[in-house]
């Protein structure tokens, strides 16, 4: 009697083990249900029902194109679109929120994220160790595209990922410290391009600021650094510094089309390896100051 008391119970754990247990790789689907197992057969239907579902370090896909519902990340993880048209839909609230911890890291990929003219950011990063955010589109938001506000050091990283219509495309406001790379973005039809705020160092390269208001916008302490990048059409300045501490350098890079192309007239500086194109803007500006190339 004991011996079959211990075996029941031994088997009663192992079930609800089971039962409990999480995924490495889940899935969702438009026409999925969130009571599923996240399977790839049973797939759900949000990325919320699904990240409960899935352990530390592995990945949600998208089975097919539809709307998955905005999402709180809390660990490490990665949400892939794939191929499909797998988009975020929010209005009067955020798209993506990461709250991870400070060894995670975080990979959004293959997503279209809309505000609907309410929302308040598409991708807000309060913390984790690095966010990797990867062919996306991010638009209509009251507040930023991507807004990066970690409490401690942390790391972005931004690729083929286009962020318009919004207050602003790109927002580097750290706490102690962000360092971020942007490569092959376009940030277009918002008030600031790319605002790099005190403690955020930002190096961009082969992206385009058009149609904003501010292009590119370093404040405070705030660092740019433009690679091979064009800041063009903007309603008030291509490059803008802000700030006695706020630096922008830039190599390679065109200027053109603005109604101001430079302007450091609140402070700071916008060094120049003497290679760019500064031309056809309202007001040219200049760079305050020279690097020689090595």
């Amino acid at each position: 009697m004991f011996k079959s008391t211990v075996l029941a119970l031994i088997l009663s754990l192992t079930f609800v083990t089971m039962v409990h247990a999480q995924a490495t790789r889940t899935w969702v689907s438009g026409v999925g249900d969130d009571a599923n197992p996240c399977s790839r057969t049973a797939p759900c239907k949000t990325f919320a029902g699904a990240i409960s579902k899935t352990a530390a370090g592995g990945e949600i896909d998208a089975l097919d194109p539809a709307g998955y519902g905005a999402v709180t990340i809390t660990k490490a993880i990665t949400i892939d679109g794939g191929g499909n048209l797998a988009s975020i839909l929010v209005s009067g609230t955020n798209g993506i929120v990461i709250n991870a911890p400070a060894s995670a890291v975080v990979t959004i990929r293959n997503i279209s994220i809309n505000g609907f003219g309410t929302g308040l950011n598409g991708i807000r990063f309060l913390s984790g160790g690095t966010l990797h955010i990867e062919r996306c589109e991010i638009f209509d938001f009251t507040g930023a595209g991507i807004s990066a506000e970690p409490g401690a050091a942390s790391a972005l990283s931004v690729l083929d990922t286009v962020t318009r219509d919004n207050q602003v495309g790109v927002l580097l406001r750290p706490g102690p410290f962000v360092g971020a790379t942007l490569d092959r973005v376009r940030a277009v039809n918002n008030y600031f391009g790319v605002r790099a705020e005190n403690n955020a160092n930002v190096t961009i390269r082969d992206s385009v600021a058009a149609a904003n208001v501010m292009g590119f916008y370093a404040t405070g302490t705030g660092g740019i650094t433009l690679e091979n990048s064009t800041a063009a059409y903007s309603w008030g300045n291509g490059v803008t510094t802000n700030g006695g501490g706020a630096t922008v350098t830039m190599g390679n890079s065109t200027i053109m089309n603005n109604t101001q192309g430079i302007n450091t007239s609140a402070g700071g500086n916008v060094y120049s390896f003497g290679n760019n194109k500064i031309f056809a803007n309202g007001t040219n500006g200049a760079p305050t100051g020279n690097v020689s190339l090595q």
